[in-house]
């Protein structure tokens, strides 16, 4: 019913109304929306959640309550109590009377001195730095927490469970291990929730949102939202609710698969999930299995988001109509730093020049590009609204056919993100039921040995150098591909639909040629890791966003687009491997 903190508001109600669901869940929380909590928690003391969920419940509760269907969302942020004060209220308004619980115990932020005076460093996850390093004082600190304290608390019979950051799968791995009585140590089926839950994590992404072959996509109404069977064994059939859009089938799933993930050992509180273990089957209309899943034991330690205050920022930016686009770029930005005291005199300072003019062009907008100006600052003065007045003055004074595409803005504060890692043992999550009694449940203990024993696989043979003749055509022609971010870094899914495609990009596509392909990479770190059982790829480029999304001044501040982008560059394809593709047109199904 939510895949982020502004999602669609009616997602719940057509779950409710057209989907034959015994349970809904809900995933409100991001690296950024911590952050976007905080400032909501500043101004009112007593929020910090995710008031979208009150609204939803509002138009559910009452048939939820008739026809038994549990709820479980993570929209407690950084106050799950007071959500689940704000939940009673309104069902006591409504008239209803709901069993309600909630878990919390994910902020850290108190004991990450003890942790630090215990030799803990809490090291960046990316960048290896201790905390102690930042100058700063963090703001937010929450572990990902795991599944149990959910399933515990709908086997005490609660109708409603809000939690604070859970990872985004234990809102559906908790319901699973309830419903079939799986135990703490069910490796391989804690991992088929897992995966079922990273599916359903995003909501529409896995039913043809966001997808790159948007051909296979008949029903162009907006995507049902995904419903996942889960069986005892941990395997799950993904589909979505009868008479809705979008598409369900092995190539929307695989794309979902492999969002924002790293190396294939998932670490989790609950259990170590190998991505590349899973095979993806097509069973019917809008029915796909997702099996195999092998789990290992946690390592032990368990994610931490830290967010800490970088400062403020503001954002301008110009039109530059053409011709001689580049040299009137460089002459407004070599008046703007001189009217503001130099680049240097920010903590940072940029000026993207954002191309979107054509050759020959027949229209005006087909002639113009954008040059954007970004500075930040810890002194809010500095990045107001007297630098926005000073790019502004550049209207009169600077080059041909000058005009502004954003208003005069004030500063506007940022935060960056901190990923690392702590001990288990040093969270304990709690459990509150409607009836006031508190449990406390310690994370697993962990054994990073099991935990890093990988599954073998059979190695896949690249196919050999084409001796025959070769097209240029973009990578799209036989790729898919998935992109986000992952804190400062992105990762790119890409997989192909038939087996002599992935032999090839097994083949071509290594990390060196990534960075060939997208010239903006090519002095940044970038890891390749493979899924041959779903003829994948997946590279993370390291550091392309900087210290995070909030705090990224890419155009793509998440990385959405990057794939995509990585889809239109020409590659030299075997003819004969394009006219398999070409010839398949089922897309691998």
């Amino acid at each position: 019913m939510s895949g982020f903190y502004g999602d669609r508001l009616r997602a719940a109600a057509d779950m409710v109304s057209g989907g034959d669901v015994d349970i809904i869940t809900g995933d409100y929380l991001a690296e950024l929306t911590m952050y976007i909590l905080h400032k909501a928690r500043q101004r009112d003391p007593d929020g910090g959640y995710a008031t979208t969920f009150l609204t939803q419940m509002e138009q559910v509760l009452g048939t939820c309550l008739d026809r038994g269907i549990r709820i479980v969302a993570n929209a407690g942020g950084l106050n799950p109590a007071g959500l689940a004060t704000r939940l009673g209220a309104l069902s006591e308004r409504l008239g209803l009377h709901p069993r309600i619980a909630f878990a919390d115990g994910d902020d850290v932020l108190d004991i990450l001195p003890e942790l630090q005076r215990a030799g803990h460093e809490i090291r960046h996850l990316d960048n290896g730095r201790p905390l102690a390093d930042l100058e700063v004082e963090p703001i937010t600190a929450n572990a990902y927490l795991g599944a149990w304290p959910i399933a515990r608390a709908l086997q005490a019979g609660s109708d409603v469970v809000v939690t604070g950051r859970v990872t985004d799968a234990s809102l559906v791995v908790g319901p699973a291990a309830w419903w079939h009585g799986w135990g703490d140590e069910d490796w391989d089926r804690l991992a088929g929730g897992v995966i079922a839950g990273h599916l359903l994590e995003c909501g529409t992404q896995v039913t043809g949102g966001n997808f790159s072959f948007l051909g296979d996509i008949t029903d162009r109404r907006y995507p049902g939202y995904p419903i996942a069977e889960i069986s005892e064994d941990g395997s799950s059939v993904i589909t979505k609710p009868g008479d809705t859009g979008g598409l369900v089938s092995v190539d929307t799933v695989t794309a979902q698969l492999l969002y924002e993930i790293g190396a294939p050992a998932y670490g989790g509180p609950d259990v170590t999930t190998w991505f590349d273990t899973v095979s993806v089957t097509p069973v019917g209309p809008n029915r796909v299995r997702v099996a195999g899943a092998r789990g290992t034991a946690p390592t032990g330690q368990v994610k931490v988001a830290i967010n800490y205050s970088g400062g403020y920022r503001n954002t301008m930016a110009l039109a530059l109509t053409a011709p001689d686009i580049e040299q009137k770029a460089a002459h407004a930005e070599s008046l703007l730093w001189e009217r503001v005291g130099g680049k240097e005199s920010f903590d940072a300072a940029e000026a993207l020049l954002v191309r979107s003019d054509h050759p020959d062009p027949a229209t005006q907008a087909d002639a113009t590009s954008h040059l954007v100006f970004t500075v930040k600052d810890t002194d809010p003065k500095k990045v107001g609204r007297s630098f926005s007045n000073a790019v502004l003055e550049l209207v009169l004074g600077s080059y041909a056919g000058v005009y502004a595409t954003t208003p005069p803005s004030s500063e506007s504060a940022y935060g960056v993100y901190w990923p690392a890692l702590i001990p288990a043992l040093a969270v304990t999550p709690r459990l509150v039921l409607d009836d006031g009694s508190v449990e406390l449940m310690p994370l697993p203990r962990g054994d990073a040995a099991a935990a890093a024993a990988p599954p073998v696989h059979p190695a896949v043979v690249p196919a050999p150098p084409e001796a025959g003749e070769v097209v240029i055509v973009p990578l799209g022609e036989v790729a898919g591909t998935r992109s986000g971010d992952k804190g400062g870094n992105a990762n790119i899914g890409v997989w192909t639909r038939t087996d002599a495609e992935y032999e090839w990009l097994y083949g071509y596509l290594t990390a060196g040629r990534l960075r060939e392909l997208l010239p903006e990479i090519a002095q940044l770190e970038v890891r390749r890791y493979e899924l041959p059982n779903v003829r994948a790829l997946n590279f993370i480029v390291v550091g392309i966003l900087g210290d995070g999304v909030a705090s990224s001044t890419r155009p793509d501040a998440q990385a959405k687009g990057l794939g995509e982008f990585l889809r239109s560059r020409p590659v030299p394809l075997p003819a004969a491997l394009l006219r398999e593709s070409t010839a398949a047109g089922d897309h691998g199904e």
